[in-house]
């Protein structure tokens, strides 16, 4: 917020690196997607020989999710 306020040389430089660290985020969704298709259609084609493989490529294409955190703090007993 402030690169986007000040005038300075430096700060408008932050601020257009920051602009596209925002363009290179929103466009990795459409990478993907297009990294699967060709990633189907090379497993049409070839598919009994190179099974494993394509496989291995789904598993790596499909985002990580993040373990379930529990709550931070103490629990509060039950008066009762």
């Amino acid at each position: 917020m402030r690169s986007s306020v000040l005038r300075s040389e430096p700060a408008v430089l932050v601020h257009v690196e920051i602009m596209r660290a925002f363009v290179q985020l929103r466009q990795m969704p459409i990478a993907h997607a297009d990294r699967s298709r060709r990633l189907d259609a090379l497993a049409k084609k070839y598919a009994a020989p190179f099974k494993i493989v394509f496989d291995a490529f789904r598993e790596l294409l499909v985002p990580a999710v993040a373990p379930k955190r529990g709550r931070i703090g103490f629990a509060r007993e039950e008066e009762g």
